[in-house]
């Protein structure tokens, strides 16, 4: 199994510049890369201080120059906000500017805030047969000279203007939660990026499942990677690991008031949720997440990891958003590399 960093700007208080969070997001991106992670993968996400990322290429071009081998991938553009022939361009670009090492990830999108106001009356099912259409009109703009009479975009012959630095375009996946998902992305010779928030391993089986049934479906497609991402804090003691849920119980309760989309937002900044507001949301209570999410010592977490290696997850990605300082961020992701990593045998990239 290998490993990777998903990692954006957040903030939820405005006490730190933009400019501070980007010299930190450097930081960790480099750190990811010294340490022997695969990849490093940015969102995209829009009026949210929570999560800074109005478009993920512009960060990746940012770092294509700091770094020298960590691929550099986006996790994930959001679909319907983006024309084919744009994209297509764009991820070009990207991939010239970063060497070759772009991944590119494609997802519906989640949340309702952003919907209503870059695409007013867009539902989450709309936006999924957006994401059908989309994916393959890029695969195709990648080979040049293609005309598309869509549902939903409709143009005459088109190339990718630059072309991919890697043949056929950088490689592809697709974020999955539903059957219908992973056939989709399985099908189209996607790889599959797939989370279970903080549902539980039970929920990290179930994608598992979902997704080899999907390969099962498309015998004639060579089997496609799939990656797991997950909120991971290794820590240095048990008391430490007891710290690390109680922030991430505070995150996940934002995110979860984000995802309702009910609290007033300001300047970007949700309004502070209240004890009473964070105890009605006890799936996300310090002692769930403690249980769903991945925290622990580095015995803990290496144990963990191995049970979804067994799973035949080909990648992990550790999700570091979380609310915590830097230092402690640093600190876990320290840990991950030099006392996680080495106990998982490393394999050729792409094998």
């Amino acid at each position: 199994m290998r490993f990777s960093l998903f990692v954006h700007m957040e903030r939820l208080e405005p006490g730190q510049s933009h400019t501070e969070l980007l010299h930190e997001l450097e930081a960790l991106v480099q750190m990811a890369e010294a340490g022997g992670m695969e990849a490093a993968w940015i969102g995209e996400h829009h009026g949210m201080e929570f999560t800074i990322a109005p478009n993920p290429f512009i960060q990746i071009a940012y770092l294509a120059p700091k770094t020298t081998k960590i691929r550099l991938g986006t996790s994930s553009v959001i679909a319907p906000f983006w024309h084919p022939i744009k994209l297509a361009g764009e991820t070009a670009m990207t991939d010239v500017i970063t060497g070759g090492r772009l991944e590119l990830g494609i997802a519906r999108g989640a949340y309702s805030f952003e919907y209503e106001r870059l695409h007013p009356g867009l539902t989450p099912m709309e936006a999924g047969l957006r994401m059908r259409e989309l994916v393959p009109a890029v695969q195709k703009l990648f080979q040049g000279d293609y005309e598309h009479q869509g549902e939903y975009w409709q143009f005459p012959k088109t190339s990718a203007v630059p072309q991919p630095v890697q043949p056929g375009g950088p490689p592809m996946w697709v974020a999955a939660r539903d059957p219908n998902s992973h056939e989709f992305a399985v099908r189209t010779g996607c790889n599959v990026q797939v989370t279970p928030l903080a549902s539980g391993d039970a929920e990290v089986e179930s994608l598992m499942q979902r997704f080899n049934a999907a390969c099962e479906a498309n015998p004639q497609v060579k089997r496609p990677q799939i990656m797991l991402l997950q909120h991971t804090y290794v820590a240095a003691d048990e008391a430490d690991a007891a710290r690390g849920a109680e922030e991430l119980s505070r995150f996940y309760c934002y995110f979860g008031a984000w995802f309702q989309n009910k609290k007033p937002v300001t300047q970007g900044m949700m309004e502070e949720l209240t004890p009473e507001e964070m105890a009605a949301m006890p799936q996300y209570a310090p002692e769930a997440v403690r249980k769903n999410l991945v925290i622990g010592t580095p015995d803990d977490v290496v144990a963990r990891l191995k049970s979804y290696e067994a799973l035949g997850y080909d990648q992990f990605s550790l999700w570091i958003d979380s609310g915590m300082s830097f230092e402690r961020k640093k600190a876990s992701l320290t840990r991950f590399i030099e006392q996680v990593m080495p106990q998982f045998q490393k394999v050729p990239e792409y094998a």
